[in-house]
């Protein structure tokens, strides 16, 4: 396969977390256990648990058509074990539903933005080299970098460079960015790190990694409406699990480990009074926490992957039924995509 096989964080944990919920009284003859990798990226997650776990089918979700088609070929040798599906996470019942799954056993978030995206130039995600301003998982749909920056105000602006990329001079970029456009409109990456290293001051540059980092975290998250696509798939992951199964997520950014923090201790809080002395049968939490906490990457994976420095893995697992019936669905959502199976 051409392109990057970049190695996934933490891949021998995730997989060891993965495991109990795959493996279990599994006749290889007559049934496989089901894994929703809901960021397939270029499927390192993916083969490792078809390589590891013989027992196990992969459905690989991505809404990047060219990471769906590299991880296809990636993934080729393992035939009908793995199934790649054209889609936005949040998209995890529909599915399901068109799969004719009711439930699977494992349900993984990688999130961010993957390795052939960061070294694919055209495709706008990297700021060490001048390259267009894209930053679409799905180059195929949806407003740019370019136009966010061309369009937004000074207010909007401010907003997702402070609350996305955790920016403490957001405003003062946001008015740059305002003023700059007026004579030129943004287009490619260059003139925008210019403008970033011009704004910052010197001695907040030599800390923090590159000045422009944040910003380009920030542009990300907003053009591919990252937090509320997470906000949607995580309920979804948990309630596509059955009994026994388990939800996995590393995140790499404050906001998403927050989020995902809150669904999982949502999932996992008993609903009776904490002064009543026991729990009723039929009330105890529908899932627990696997994970004690958010885990981390060690000295040793950080320094082999720098990326493994912000990680934070979190996993559940359903240890009751869910509460809710399980609707049949249909395209509730981007009803006109052709999604397809590859």
């Amino acid at each position: 396969m051409a392109g990057p096989l970049h190695v996934p964080v933490l891949l021998d944990r995730v997989v060891a977390l993965l495991a109990p919920a795959l493996e279990r009284d599994t006749d290889t003859e007559t049934h496989s256990r089901v894994m929703v990798d809901c960021t397939l990226g270029l499927g390192g997650h993916s083969e490792a648990v078809l390589t590891r776990l013989p027992s196990t089918r992969v459905i690989g979700i991505d809404r990047d058509p060219q990471a769906l088609a590299l991880a296809g070929e990636r993934l080729a040798p393992f035939g009908d074990r793995f199934t790649g599906v054209h889609a936005v996470y949040d998209e995890i019942p529909d599915v399901l539903v068109e799969l004719g799954l009711a439930e699977v056993d494992a349900v993984l978030f990688d999130l961010g933005v993957s390795s052939m995206q960061l070294d694919v130039r055209e495709r706008g995600f990297a700021y060490a080299e001048d390259a267009p301003l894209d930053m679409r998982m799905d180059g195929t749909t949806g407003p740019t970098a370019a136009d966010v920056l061309n369009t937004y105000s000074v207010g909007e602006l401010t907003r997702i460079l402070r609350d996305y990329g955790e920016e403490k001079f957001a405003r003062k970029i946001a008015q740059a960015v305002v003023r700059r456009r007026d004579s030129e409109p943004f287009t490619t990456s260059g003139p925008l790190v210019e403008l970033l290293y011009a704004e910052i001051p010197a001695p907040a540059r030599r800390t923090g990694g590159h000045p422009a980092k944040r910003t380009f975290q920030a542009l990300r998250m907003e053009v591919n409406d990252e937090l509320a696509v997470l906000r949607r798939a995580l309920p979804a992951a948990i309630e596509a699990i059955g009994v026994g199964g388990r939800v996995v997520v590393e995140s790499y950014h404050s906001l998403e480990d927050r989020m995902v923090k809150q669904a999982f201790t949502a999932a996992t809080r008993s609903e009776v009074p904490p002064d009543l002395p026991f729990v009723p049968e039929g009330s105890e939490p529908p899932l627990r926490l696997v994970t004690r906490g958010a885990e981390k990457a060690d000295e040793g994976e950080i320094a082999e992957n720098p990326r493994a420095a912000s990680v934070r893995l979190r996993a559940v697992e359903r240890v009751h039924p869910s509460r809710t019936h399980r609707p049949s669905r249909t395209h509730s959502r981007n009803q006109s995509r052709n999604r397809g199976a590859v």
